[in-house]
């Protein structure tokens, strides 16, 4: 059967299923069937079966990432897999925050050290090891499913990043130029797509009515990290970024903005530590 074909019956039937990316989930999913990159234009009729069933899976709203078993985050190719959590586009714009504090401190000093709290995959770890090339960068996190797939994602990469097990609010890691993090900040009465539901909820429930709980733990634990002059960079909800600003200038950080994603919606706080 022809792939043009297949990828049309693909993408209706993940469109049908709500599936708000079904011409490119259905790529993907044919790539993954046919398990090359550059699909023929004929489909046997295992590789027909293969698809249809992968389809059938996306249909139920399992996680494109959990079916390739690969995500993509920044220049990284990812492993991905049930139990932990899935990285999400908006989330390589505060890795580039955090990479060009990094490359700055490079330019400047010739070293930086970086620690990426609640790590996970240790997706934004691994973009500013391989980005920002030369700085000493540490993954925390304190799920071992996290951290054995930051691990195999690390090995794939060269380890070029040290993970550590412990408590983000906690762990020893310090001092650091910066810290960056995508803590969970989900506040209690948000409503999740079914992929998100999918994600460990450690990763997700940020604790308290707001969801703010760990969110603002990490910004005076990143107060105590930082060296003078280090830049926090921290995800957050649309809705938080008023109150991490306010948190951040009540713990003394002295330069305080929220970072915009690329629909203008606040996404993220940066924060520089008085030199």
């Amino acid at each position: 059967m022809r792939w043009s074909l297949l990828l049309a019956e693909g993408a209706g039937r993940l469109s049908a299923a709500g599936v708000l990316s079904a011409t490119a989930d259905a790529r993907e999913l044919a790539e993954a069937a046919a398990e090359h990159t550059q699909l023929p234009i004929e489909a046997d009729t295992e590789t027909v079966e293969r698809f249809r069933e992968l389809v059938s899976r996306r249909c139920r709203r399992e996680p494109l990432q959990h079916i390739t078993g690969r995500m993509y985050f920044r220049f990284l190719e990812l492993i991905s897999r049930p139990g932990c959590f899935i990285v999400r586009p908006e989330t390589e714009m505060v890795a580039g925050d955090a990479i060009d504090a990094t490359r700055e401190f490079l330019a400047v000093r010739g070293s930086a050290r970086v620690v990426d709290l609640c790590t996970g995959s240790g997706a934004i770890a691994l973009a500013v090891a391989t980005e920002a090339v030369g700085a000493d960068v540490i993954g925390v996190d304190c799920d071992p499913q996290a951290l054995a797939l930051a691990r195999e994602n690390n090995a794939r990469y060269g380890n070029v990043v040290q993970f550590v097990a412990g408590d983000a609010r906690t762990a020893d890691v310090g001092p650091a130029d910066v810290v960056v993090a995508n803590p969970p900040y989900v506040p209690p009465d948000v409503v999740l797509s079914p992929e998100v539901e999918a994600d460990p909820p450690l990763a997700l429930w940020g604790g308290g009515p707001r969801g703010l709980d760990m969110p603002l733990a990490l910004v005076t634990r990143a107060m105590e990290l930082l060296q003078p002059g280090g830049i926090l960079v921290m995800e957050h909800a649309e809705n938080q970024a008023s109150a991490l600003r306010g948190a951040a200038r009540g713990a003394g950080f002295a330069q305080v903005h929220t970072g915009s994603d690329l629909t203008n919606r606040p996404r993220w706080l940066w924060a520089r530590k008085e030199d």
